[in-house]
């Protein structure tokens, strides 16, 4: 046999073997495909330039490889890309270990990992082409069309499109960016939940803060904060469970709820909240608690529901209270049975049966509205049978009725009653504050009174009253009252009354958040650390890059 024949027979035999190495479709096989230089023996082989392999529905391309092929594995070198025949995956590398027959793929340096338009950047990724999930470590960044999330650790599981960023979690998106430390994010609806402490700020400057995790639909701008705290520039919200529509700046809040009104320093408290931003307008309700703060005193305010709207407009602010109405501050509590206050001019106004008390003062109406100025009781008004109780030195009950009264008050302390239309008083004569001489009884159409450190000091009546003194002697429950004279003590509020309606849930001003960390970027190996670290684990690295040409030599 002739050495050109030999040749011949040999280069046939090659051909014959790549054929059948080629169009092995049905198994795992490593396949070479194509390479410009093929070196080796015995199970080990170099391919250089422009070398393509194939594993059943993965093409295979680098620069230079090493092929084990008892082993059914190889080592890739240089602009290694890998792209699925039958999905959109597709992988881009400096270097990668591919094994056949677990479908395991390692994927080292300027790893980019493609699936439609969501692209994963990282500098380690193991891909597992059975279960078609990726896993990478020491920093990765997903971006999509609407969103960049970048974690130190990530698992891709492709199928499900769905993403588990772990630590040092960071979303960011054209309208805010979000910190915690897990997040699961499905590339396919764009929704992102998250678990443990979840840190937000908007391109507006809203802050969204969670403590127990979220949910975010980023397609519809809708999120969902689990023991959560929501704060914009006018307002602060917060609930155990919060939502939030940014699209229709609509909130939602329940269990422990409260909305913080910055701009006129009113808080208040609920069961269940909303809020529309929009509108200004929000809704409390459930053993509901207002807070207005003063700079030196609290107002505090009870009532099963609450309607608040606040507006630039003065006449349209405003503040609505139903059921189990109590009031209570430093000068003055109350009850009714409904109320509005009016943020434009400090009043307050009750209806239906209201009462109030005032140092030794008790004010009841069939509706009444008083106002407070520079932090303190300024003035009342009493619609329809008006009437006010004060208490003496000696306990007697000093008594004012009318259809119209106007009080006004000086230091927390009534000063002045003025009785308008039907009027009566009936006052305790005393004699040095402290012997009961008797009662003075009168009906005037206009009373007016006057007080000295909560004592009546003057009385002045409107033209012709009728008026009679009642002696020591002849004193007596009947005599010593007017009618429709209830003494109420029994039901003015306390500060304890306040705490049992609701245990309020305060906010934690200096709770641990995300972005009040120091801005710390996860170190990246650089390519010379990449190239010793293969070095110390036995594998040969390829430095230059080879060009494709048209022939396929071998060692024979």
């Amino acid at each position: 046999m002739t050495r050109k024949l030999l040749f011949t027979l040999l280069f046939f035999i090659g051909l014959f073997a790549s054929v059948q190495i080629v169009y092995g479709q049905g198994s795992s096989t490593l396949e070479i495909m194509q390479a410009e230089v093929l070196q080796g023996a015995n199970g080990f082989e170099r391919l250089i330039g422009s070398v393509q392999m194939k594993n059943q529905n993965s093409l295979i391309y680098c620069d230079s490889a090493h092929f084990f092929r008892e082993e059914n594995r190889a080592r890739l070198f240089g602009n290694v890309r890998i792209e699925d025949t039958e999905d959109p995956v597709k992988t881009r590398s400096a270097y990668a270990e591919y094994d056949g027959n677990t479908k395991m793929v390692k994927l080292r340096n300027q790893v980019v990992f493609s699936n439609g338009s969501t692209r994963l950047y990282t500098e380690y990724l193991d891909y597992d082409r059975l279960g078609n999930i990726a896993y990478y470590y020491n920093s990765g960044k997903v971006v999509d069309s609407v969103n960049v999330l970048t974690s130190e650790r990530g698992r891709y599981e492709v199928n499900l499109e769905r993403i588990t960023f772990q630590d040092e979690v960071i979303l960011v998106n054209p309208d805010y960016t979000m910190k915690t430390s897990y997040l699961v994010y499905l590339t396919v609806p764009k929704t992102a939940e998250t678990q443990g402490l979840t840190n937000l700020i908007s391109k507006d400057g809203n802050k969204l803060d969670a403590q127990d995790g979220s949910f975010y639909n980023t397609q519809y701008k809708q999120f969902r904060f689990f023991d959560g705290i929501v704060e914009t520039e006018t307002s602060r919200i917060k609930g155990k469970q919060l939502f939030y529509d940014e699209l229709a700046a609509y909130y939602k809040g329940e269990d422990q709820v409260s909305v913080f009104n910055k701009e006129r320093q009113v808080e208040v408290f609920g069961d269940v909240g909303e809020y529309w931003e929009k509108r200004k307008y929000s809704l409390v309700h459930g053993n509901a608690l207002v807070r207005r703060y003063f700079e030196k005193d609290t107002l505090y305010m009870t009532a099963d529901s609450l309607i608040s709207q606040d507006n630039e407009l003065d006449s349209v602010k405003f503040l609505l209270a139903f059921r189990a109405i109590k009031i209570l501050n430093k000068d003055i509590s109350g009850v009714a049975d409904s109320l509005v206050y009016n943020y434009s001019d400090s009043s307050i106004q009750m209806f239906q049966d209201p009462v109030m008390w005032n140092s030794k003062s008790q004010i009841s109406a069939d509706s009444m509205v008083f106002y407070i100025a520079n932090e303190e009781l300024d003035r009342v008004y009493l619609k329809d049978n008006g009437f006010v109780i004060t208490s003496d030195t000696l306990f007697n009950y000093n008594q004012m009725k009318g259809r119209v009264i106007n009080g006004y008050f000086k230091e927390g302390q009534i000063d002045k009653l003025d009785i308008d239309g039907n009027g009566e008083s009936l006052y305790f004569a005393l004699e040095a504050d402290t012997l009961t001489q008797g009662i003075n009884k009168t009906l005037s159409s206009t009373i007016k009174l006057r007080f000295q450190n909560g004592a009546i000091a003057r009385v002045t009546y409107g033209v012709k009253p009728d008026g009679k003194f009642i002696p020591f002697q002849l004193v007596n429950e009947e005599t010593s009252r007017l009618e429709g004279f209830k003494w109420r003590i029994e039901e003015k509020p306390s500060m304890e009354d306040i705490n049992a309606w609701r245990t309020v849930e305060e906010v934690d001003l200096n709770a641990k958040n995300f972005f009040d960390d120091p801005e710390v970027k996860l170190r990246m190996p650089t390519e010379l650390e990449i190239q010793k670290s293969l070095e110390k684990r036995s594998l040969p690295t390829i430095k230059r890059i080879l060009k494709p040409s048209l022939s396929i030599k071998g060692n024979g």
